[in-house]
C-alpha cells in the first residue's frame, strides 16, 4: 500500500469515527415515519378497494416511497453542505423552471382544479415540495453573503423577498396557496433568525397576511372555503361537510380511541382521509392519546432542527444553520397547519402532514431535508470534517 493511500485510509477511518449523527432526530423520525405508514394502510383500504380493487394499494406505494426517501436522505447526508450553499442560485433556477413547468398547458397535470403535477411515468411530481426546499437553499447562501445588506438596508431586506415574491405568484397560479403561505412564513422565519430587524420582519408579515387575506376573499372557492370554516355545521352536507366528518371522527375517538382499524369516517364519509385528512383518522382510532403523541413527536423534531442550527450557529457555520431553521420552520409550520385544519381551527390548505400522509414528492423531499439536517449536525459537531476533507482530496491529487 503506498504512501498517499495509507494517509487516505486513515483520514476515511477519523471521518469515520467522528460522526456523531443525531440519533433522537433519527428515532422521531422513524417514529412519524412508522405510524405513518400504519395509518395510510388503515385509512386507505376502503378506496384503494373500491377505485383499484387492491385494499393495499396505497400502503405498498407509501412503503416504496418512503425506502426511496430513506435512500436519497443516505446521500444527501454524505454531501458537505458547502456543496449545497455553492449550488444555490442553480437551485433558484431549477425551481422557477419547474414553476412555470407545471403551468404549462399540456406540461402539468391537472387534478381537483390545480396544476400541481409533474407526470413522470410511474409518478407525479409535486413541484412545490421541491420548491420549497431550493428556495431555502438559495436563500440561506443569500443571507451569508449578503446578510449585513440584508440586516441593515430595506434595499437590501426587499432584494431577497422580490425574489420569494415571484416564486409565491408561480405557486398562487397552480394554485397552491398552501404551499405559497409555508414557504414565505419559512422565508421570514429564516430571515428573522439571521437578524433581521423586528420592524422590517413585522411590517412585511403585516403587509403579506393583508394580501393574502385579500387574495382569498376575492377568489370565490378560497371564500367558501372560510365561510363554511367559520360555521361548518350551517352546510354540513355541502360546504362544510369535510370539516363536519372531521369533527365527527374526533368525537368518535374520544381519550383512547375506537381501535385501529375500527374508522367509520373513513368508510367514504371522509374525503382523502389518506391524505389531507389522516390526522382526523389517526385521533378516531387512536384516540387524544394517539393525536397528542403524533404533536410530541413533532415538537421534538422541530427542537432537533432548532437545536442543530443553534449549534451550527456557534460554530460559525451560518448557511447550514439558517437552513436548519428553515426545515425546522417548514416541518412544524406545516404540520400545525395541516392539524390545525383537521381539528377546525384554520381554513382548509390542502396541506400534507409531513412524514404521514400519502405521497411520493412530498414524503421523499421532506427525507432528503432531514438527511440535510443529519449532515449539518454531524458537520457542527465535527468542524475540521471539512479540513479532512481537503486534506484527503490533496492527498488524492
Amino acid at each position: 500500500m503506498s504512501h498517499s493511500q495509507a494517509v487516505s485510509g486513515s483520514m476515511d477511518l477519523a471521518l469515520l469515527k467522528n460522526k456523531n449523527w443525531d440519533m433522537v432526530l433519527l428515532l422521531v423520525t422513524a417514529a412519524i415515519l412508522g405510524l405513518g405508514l400504519v395509518m395510510v394502510m388503515s385509512a386507505s383500504i376502503p378506496i384503494a378497494e373500491k377505485r383499484l380493487g387492491q385494499s393495499f394499494f396505497y400502503f405498498s406505494r407509501q412503503a416504496v416511497f418512503i425506502v426511496l426517501g430513506i435512500l436519497a436522505s443516505l446521500v444527501v447526508s454524505r454531501i458537505p453542505m458547502k456543496y449545497w450553499q455553492q449550488a444555490g442560485p442553480v437551485m433558484l433556477l431549477l425551481g422557477f423552471i419547474l414553476l412555470v413547468l407545471v403551468v404549462l398547458p399540456g406540461v402539468g397535470k391537472q387534478v381537483n382544479g390545480s396544476m400541481r403535477w409533474l407526470p413522470l411515468g410511474f409518478i407525479n411530481l409535486q413541484v412545490s415540495e421541491m420548491v420549497k426546499l431550493m428556495m431555502f437553499i438559495y436563500l440561506a447562501g443569500y443571507l451569508v453573503r449578503r446578510g449585513e445588506e440584508v440586516r441593515t438596508t430595506i434595499r437590501g431586506f426587499m432584494k431577497p423577498m422580490i425574489v420569494l415574491s415571484v416564486a409565491v405568484v408561480l405557486l398562487l397560479l397552480e394554485p397552491d396557496f398552501g404551499a405559497a403561505a409555508v414557504m414565505l412564513a419559512t422565508a421570514l422565519g429564516m430571515m428573522y433568525m439571521a437578524g433581521v430587524g423586528l420592524f422590517k420582519f413585522f411590517t412585511l408579515l403585516s403587509v403579506t397576511a393583508g394580501a393574502m387575506a385579500l387574495l382569498a376573499l376575492v377568489s370565490p372557492y378560497r371564500l367558501q372555503r372560510l365561510l363554511s370554516f367559520k360555521n361548518p355545521w350551517e352546510d354540513p352536507y355541502d360546504s362544510g361537510f369535510q370539516l363536519t366528518q372531521s369533527l365527527i371522527a374526533f368525537g368518535r375517538g374520544e381519550w383512547f380511541g375506537v381501535g385501529l382499524g375500527g374508522s367509520v369516517q373513513k368508510l367514504f364519509y371522509l374525503p382523502e382521509t389518506h391524505t389531507d385528512f389522516l390526522y382526523a383518522i389517526l385521533a378516531e382510532e387512536l384516540g387524544l392519546l394517539g393525536a397528542m403523541v403524533v404533536i410530541l413527536l413533532f415538537a421534538v423534531l422541530v427542537w432537533r432542527a432548532f437545536l442543530i442550527g443553534a449549534h451550527a450557529t456557534r460554530e460559525k457555520q451560518y448557511f447550514s444553520a439558517y437552513l436548519a431553521y428553515a426545515i425546522g420552520i417548514w416541518i412544524g409550520l406545516q404540520a400545525f397547519i395541516n392539524i390545525g385544519v383537521n381539528m377546525g381551527v384554520l381554513p382548509t390548505k390542502g396541506l400534507t402532514l409531513p412524514l404521514m400522509s400519502y405521497g411520493g414528492s412530498s414524503i421523499v423531499v421532506t427525507l432528503v431535508a432531514i438527511g440535510m439536517l443529519m449532515r449539518i449536525g454531524n458537520e457542527a459537531a465535527n468542524p475540521d470534517q471539512n479540513q479532512l476533507w481537503k486534506k484527503r482530496k490533496g492527498v488524492a491529487k
